[in-house]
């Protein structure tokens, strides 16, 4: 008995050592894949972006089926034992200690052993529920930024831009430098109290790649005030490049990293640092949402789930029924001080629903993976995650053992929800509506019919469309957030409602007519509105378009043709090169 210790603790080290070269093979074909970003960038590759982009969210799952695969070799001992795993997490924290990404690193860990082991065993004893270092900018070897100064912002403006990292031209330097000091001399410049000689200028080192875009990010120093700064740079098909538009506010910088669109490619082998900097210009994001646009979406579940256990051991409210009309396929709830919703499966759906558990986890899936070019809600989705029992309120655990008995447990002190989704909380369409101002449902109304032709425009039809499955962000922007009826827009049968033949046909109830199950009919849309006259009427006047079957077909015929969207995470009146807008105009922004 006496040689136990020693036997765990030499096969605990070798499992350490597997994950950790495990994490290295997949830490080091990240960086590569988005090295790669800048190429397609230059060739106006659109296609291979989004292919590249879940080729990386698969290759966290490949990695971690290999490590497991590698651990079965490795040791001859029992994986299911946790006393085993209590000493490899001893060894692994060994072995990362001073790592510059050992934050990533540690939830690589996590998910190899989620992966062997239920989650309802997860104890900070044993995977890295806390993490085992200081949460502070480890050291490292080179500085995450350049740094630029001079006597004369126009010129520091052109250094950056000449010095960019990108193989192509910029077409018109220029009028892009013309472009760039209007602004920054309209919202930056009065706000400078040091000589121009004085003011910094910090850019992140690598340049962040999303869509048809790219973004140098920075910051402008100003002795106690920094000023957040992203130079938005596009391609213009044609062997050049131009600056679409320069922002240098924060909330516009945080709409560009918002929840509601795809993770960055870029090239960022120190994540903390990168985190660290971007959070001192967005300081409102928090941890978890800029982890997820570095392109770590384990990694945000990570810190998610650690900010939620901090906000629990810090409030007392009750969990509550989410507020507004109840889904047929959700049960939602979510903590009065908590900005978040959890959405639970229920076990059956009233009718006309027709899908079932598999399908509404696939369509999350394909949300996960999909351009959700700003008008998509990001979710987390967690398996066997205990809540204290005594912040349910009585309300919502009736509810939930009402409609979802099977994903429901309740454990001594605690209650183990088997599989869950979380979503950052929104006003829902309908109740933003119901307090709104003529000028705010105008606003709104613009907005919903843009979520939807932008949606579209991506290859993405919403199915269900009722306002309540919409909600208002903070900024003011309508986002799509209800997926277990979206489909490929290229799937969906448009068709005009036919004009009955007989008297006999218009008289009778239901529908005379044969309905497919991918058949749309545009001219039922109106029925979305459930009694807002006004509302409906504002939509029509802007959006009357999407009424029409012509509008759907024609947007299915470009997509097949290869059109590719590009919506922008700012305002048309935010953009530059007038002349280089797409004539698509009805998609922009």
């Amino acid at each position: 008995m006496a040689l136990q210790p020693l036997i765990h603790n030499s096969t605990a080290r070798r499992m350490a050592k597997t994950i950790l070269n495990g994490f290295r093979s997949y830490f080091a074909d990240y960086l590569n894949s988005t090295l790669t970003a800048k190429a397609r960038f230059e060739k106006a590759d659109w296609r291979g972006v989004r292919d590249a982009n879940v080729d990386r969210l698969e290759l966290y799952k490949d990695k971690v089926a290999q490590t497991v695969k590698y651990l079965g070799i490795v040791t001859n001992k029992d994986l299911e034992n946790l006393l085993l795993w209590r000493e490899a997490k001893k060894a692994y924290t060994q072995l990362v200690f001073n790592f510059p990404n050992f934050e990533i690193a540690e939830t690589f860990f996590n998910s190899v052993f989620s992966d062997i082991h239920d989650h309802d065993k997860i104890s900070d004893d044993i995977v890295y529920v806390i993490s085992s270092q200081l949460i502070e900018a480890p050291e490292a070897e080179y500085s995450i930024y350049v740094r630029y100064e001079g006597e004369n912002f126009r010129d520091t403006f052109k250094r950056i831009l000449e010095e960019a990292e990108f193989s192509l031209p910029m077409e018109d330097l220029s009028l892009d430098l013309d472009c760039v000091m209007e602004v920054f001399n309209k919202e930056i410049a009065p706000q400078i109290k040091s000589s121009p000689k004085d003011v910094k200028f910090d850019l992140l080192e690598s340049t962040f790649y999303r869509s048809k875009a790219a973004y140098m990010v920075g910051r402008v120093v100003d002795r106690d005030q920094t000023f957040p700064m992203a130079l938005v740079i596009l391609n213009t098909e044609d062997g050049g490049l131009y600056v679409d538009t320069a922002l240098f506010n924060g909330d516009e910088l945080s709409v560009v990293f918002s929840f509601t669109r795809n993770h960055f490619m870029v090239d960022a082998p120190l994540p903390y640092q990168y985190a660290h900097f971007l959070k001192n210009l967005m300081p409102n994001k928090l941890d978890y949402e800029i982890y997820n646009s570095l392109g770590f979406p384990k990694h945000a579940k990570t810190e998610f789930y650690r900010q939620l256990v901090g906000h629990l051991d810090n409030s007392d409210d009750q969990f509550i029924v989410a507020p507004g009309i109840k889904g047929m396929v959700m049960s939602v709830f979510t903590l009065p001080s908590y900005n978040i919703v959890f959405k639970i499966i229920k076990d059956k759906f009233a009718p006309p629903k027709e899908v079932t558990h598999e399908i509404v986890r696939e369509k999350y899936r394909l949300v996960s993976r999909y351009d959700r070019i700003g008008r998509m809600a990001d979710t987390q989705e967690f398996d066997n995650l205990i809540f204290p029992l005594d912040r349910f309120s009585d309300d919502l655990l009736q509810e939930l053992l009402r409609v979802a008995p099977s994903q429901v447990e309740i454990r001594d002190e605690g209650i183990l929800i088997r599989h869950l989704y979380t979503e950052r909380y929104m006003t829902p369409l309908n109740i933003f509506l119901e307090r709104a101002d003529d000028s705010e449902i105008r606003n709104a109304m613009e907005e919903y019919g843009n979520c939807i032709k932008q949606l579209a425009a991506a290859n993405i039809f919403p199915g269900d469309m009722p306002l309540k499955n919409f909600g208002v962000t903070r900024h003011g922007r309508v986002v799509f957030y209800d997926y277990d009826e979206i489909a490929t827009l290229t799937d969906c049968n448009f068709r005009h409602i036919p004009q009955p033949r007989t008297e006999q046909e218009e008289m009778q109830s239901g529908t005379w007519y044969t309905v497919g199950p991918d058949d749309i009919f545009p001219e039922e849309f109106r029925l979305f509105f459930s009694g807002n006259i006004k509302a409906r009427k504002m939509f029509e006047e802007i959006h009357s378009e999407l009424y029409d079957v012509d509008f759907w077909t024609g947007l299915q015929t470009q997509i097949r043709d290869g059109f590719v969207v590009d919506v922008f995470p700012y305002r048309r009146i935010k953009r530059f090169n007038r002349g280089k807008i797409s004539q698509l105009e009805v998609f922009a922004d």
